[in-house]
């Protein structure tokens, strides 16, 4: 397959979705400038026809819980932990209001990527069926299940890693603007990928070919891969909807508008994650207060909408409930969340509230709130067990900071924050393995200190060591080998590296060059759901 090719006909494919250009926005200011400040400033990341990329798509529809006045404040002074920069030393004042008056402006003709051009964009290279069911030569005798996949958004490719010999394998060249987590199949044989501009890739790692691939949507937050091997649900921004594929070829299944309970309103989705144990998704949306979970599970009980007389004698509407959405109603939008071990309960926040949420799936309710700084990353999550100072072993959850240099470590059984671990700046990721004593949190979200990753012992709840670049850099992400010895951690350059850790003395073993490798995951520590990493 002509990858290259394929990359072109994605943009031509958008164009024709929206209209030729931004320019085509109805009410939007009529001189050029505006024309050519916004593709000077914002199409590399927003994309042309303002659908997306890298950045969200900056559309009306996508803006509803940013107003005008903030949008204002964020192009002229960015936006805390994004990679949306300044541009207040670049633009006047005129100027910033012109490209917020555009991006509230709405496109002619509207966005659209319905059924058929879902079926029409799929590509299919390989019957999975006929490929060799063993791990193949290209692997050469690596162990399948200590692999790393390793997205480099420097050139848009993929690495694979012998996590033994800590060697690369292969490396591929991938859609645009990969999401940095890729998911699994539950064998490990296979890898999904999502871009930020719909494609949805399936990987074979065995054979090392791309099996097969399809445009679920125009500007895509994420996927998520069921616990038995078969679907594929797309998290989408624009247009607002989940996209269920089928994981065999990613053949179009279903379409999911996402709707809220009243029906007057539509939303992005924030995040949509697989819950294994209950045989179903859950999906956070972004502009409604909602939390939706769609099973999978063809023998799920049928979901009750409006006034139910007897459940046990089904006297109401019910529904099957498999593949539709069961509501969760909530006070406030969730932006990220993250399941305990057991997926009984979810915690999330908002990046605007104050307090985070603990919801519990089975009673479809909040049961508790978080007492968290700042703005938490809950996403980026991770468990252990702790014993605390009467002896009592118990689990805690620890989440980084977006905002504030902390990382706050949470009881899982009261919902009380034991303590706030200061650190040398906001962070994205947290990282430990159950084999380990440490967890290692970055700070990439500092400008004096984004170039150090610091180690927490678990017990202790200390920071006892750090691992440092150069000053300037970025050092983020970690993700440990499957029996826990080593840590890799990204070195975030177009000339990078993966550092290599000897997750017991601390000490830097091995430099792998990569170019931009912004996340990289071991097939069994995801597979098996590990503690120590994000699900």
């Amino acid at each position: 397959m002509n990858w290259r090719l394929a990359m072109s006909a994605a943009c031509l494919a958008a164009s024709l979705a929206g209209g030729s250009s931004f320019a085509s926005a109805a009410g939007a200011p009529e001189a050029a400038g505006v024309q050519a400040l916004y593709k000077e400033h914002c199409a590399a990341c927003h994309g042309e026809t303002r659908f997306g990329g890298v950045g969200p798509a900056l559309l009306p529809e996508n803006l509803a819980r940013l107003r005008k006045p903030e949008a204002l404040k964020v192009i002229g002074e960015g936006r805390v932990a994004t990679q949306m920069p300044a541009f207040g030393d670049k633009l006047s004042a005129d100027q910033v209001q012109e490209l917020a008056d555009l991006i509230y402006s709405p496109v002619t003709p509207a966005p659209k990527w319905d059924e058929a051009e879902i079926r029409a964009s799929q590509v299919v290279n390989a019957d999975a069926g006929k490929l060799p069911d063993q791990p193949g030569p290209g692997l050469k005798g690596a162990d399948p299940l200590n692999l790393f996949i390793v997205v480099e958004t420097g050139d848009h490719h993929v690495s694979v890693l012998d996590g033994d010999k800590l060697e690369r394998l292969h490396r591929f060249p991938s859609r645009y603007a990969l999401h940095g987590g890729p998911k699994f199949s539950p064998d490990g044989r296979f890898v999904y990928f999502a871009s930020r501009d719909g494609w949805i890739t399936k990987f074979d790692i065995y054979n090392l070919v791309v099996v097969a691939e399809i445009r679920a949507g125009l500007n895509t937050r994420n996927a998520a891969v069921s616990g038995d091997g078969k679907w594929v649900m797309v998290a989408n921004y624009l247009p607002h909807s989940l996209v269920l594929l089928d994981a065999k070829d990613l053949s179009l299944v279903k379409i999911i508008p996402t709707l809220n309970a009243a029906g007057d309103k539509t939303s992005r989705v924030s995040a949509v994650y697989d819950a294994a144990p209950r045989k179903s998704f859950v999906a956070a949306l972004k502009d409604v207060p909602e939390v939706w979970e769609i099973s999978y599970d063809p023998d799920a009980e049928p979901v009750a909408e409006g006034l139910v007389h007897d459940y046990q004698y089904r006297e109401g509407h019910f529904t099957p409930a498999m593949f539709y959405p069961r509501r969760t109603l909530l006070k406030d939008y969730l932006d990220d969340f993250f399941f305990t071990q057991s997926y009984h309960e979810i915690l999330g926040a908002s990046r605007s509230a104050s307090k985070g949420q603990v919801i519990f799936l089975d009673g479809r309710n909040k049961i508790a709130d978080l007492d968290l700084p700042g703005m938490p990353h809950l996403g980026s999550g991770i468990t252990w067990q702790w014993t605390d100072p009467t002896g009592r072993e118990r689990t805690v959850m620890a989440s980084p900071n977006l905002n504030e240099g902390v990382v706050t470590v949470i009881d899982l059984e009261t919902y009380k924050v034991i303590k706030e671990i200061k650190t040398l700046g906001p962070g994205f990721f947290l990282r430990s393995h159950e084999n380990s004593r440490y967890a290692f949190t970055d700070s990439m979200m500092s400008k004096e200190n984004k170039n150090v990753l610091q180690v927490i012992d678990k017990q202790s709840l200390e920071v006892v060591g750090q691992i440092n670049a150069k000053p300037g850099q970025t050092l983020a992400h970690v993700e440990f080998t499957r029996d826990g010895r080593y840590a890799l951690a990204s070195l975030w350059k177009d000339d990078g590296a993966l550092l290599v850790i000897d997750a017991q003395t601390l000490e830097e073993v091995k430099r792998i060059p990569a170019r931009k490798p912004v996340g990289k995951y071991n097939v069994w520590n995801k597979i098996s759901r590990s503690e120590g990493t994000s699900h």
